[in-house]
């Protein structure tokens, strides 16, 4: 039996991201996950260097490598629509819940218990799974910085909506971030090299 599995985590570059906004920067699922593991690790490693903590990195970066895996058959529900009301969230949700149950049955069989936990969220909450929904959160607002520094105002409103979920998950790993590390995003490549 042949596995489609990663023949559809390939097509996840053809789901558009921001798709009711006006973008400078086109943007697709699979660069999205690539940044959020990258974020989840930057978030993890200063948990655990600058804080003292033990925050299992390299599980939390695959569980973000997979974060939005459903997203190849639901494509990317932009949030006003998803959270329009309890009963469109609800229902979606349970759609995200049957698309991991089918890309999970693509997977041969001695395999599927290593992705289940990293593609079905619905099942597993771990300790770690706030660093993935605060990597997730920070690339949002990262485009919406990105995309304003280019003169892109279209993303004024998303900006602060995001800054607001970011502060209520309360992370010093966030902050840190935010404050070491995110200000280069709003510079130029010129500025970046001087």
């Amino acid at each position: 039996m042949d596995s489609h599995f990663f023949a559809y985590m390939y097509r996840l570059r053809f789901i558009e991201r921001w798709s009711l906004m006006r973008n400078v920067v086109r943007e697709n699922v699979a660069e999205h996950s690539f940044h959020v593991a990258l974020l989840t690790h930057v978030l993890c490693t200063i948990s655990n260097e600058i804080f003292g903590n033990n925050v299992p990195t390299d599980k939390a970066v695959s569980a973000a490598l997979f974060h939005d895996a459903t997203e190849v058959f639901t494509g990317d529900i932009p949030t006003p629509v998803k959270h329009h009301n309890p009963d469109i969230l609800a229902n979606f949700r349970e759609i995200e819940h049957l698309a991991a149950g089918r890309l999970l049955q693509m997977i041969p069989e001695p395999l599927r218990h290593m992705y289940e936990p990293l593609i079905d969220g619905k099942k597993t909450s771990t300790d770690y799974t706030i660093f993935v929904k605060a990597a997730d959160l920070l690339d949002a607002y990262l485009k919406c910085v990105t995309e304003l520094s280019a003169g892109n105002r279209e993303f004024g409103v998303a900006k602060k909506q995001i800054e607001k979920s970011i502060q209520q998950l309360n992370m010093p790993e966030v902050e840190y971030f935010l404050q070491h590390m995110a200000p280069s995003l709003e510079k130029t490549l010129d500025e970046l090299t001087d």
